[in-house]
């Protein structure tokens, strides 16, 4: 992705702007979500979530899918989205 460091601070502040803006549609909130964790929390470990899971199943795949970004990676992306669904 890109070469500049994106710091806590920018992904806590691309948290708020989020918040603030109400309603965000299913899968932006999938990725969104899948970028947080793997921003904060690295590749998606544990078991995947039974079929009858389908919200947690769902998380974590979509986490699962960033598997090997980095944690930079992660936060400039998910402060890029932010940009794109929040003017």
């Amino acid at each position: 992705m890109a070469n500049e460091v994106v710091t806590e601070d920018d992904l806590k502040a691309a948290m708020q702007r989020v918040k603030s803006a109400g309603s965000v549609g299913t899968t932006d909130q999938l990725a969104l979500y899948a970028l947080y964790k793997q921003a904060t929390a690295g590749d998606a470990s544990g078991a995947r979530p039974g079929m009858l899971d389908v919200r947690g199943r769902a998380k974590f795949d979509a986490w699962a899918g960033k598997r090997g970004m980095s944690a930079n990676d992660a936060r400039a992306a998910y402060v890029a989205l932010v940009a794109r669904l929040v003017p």
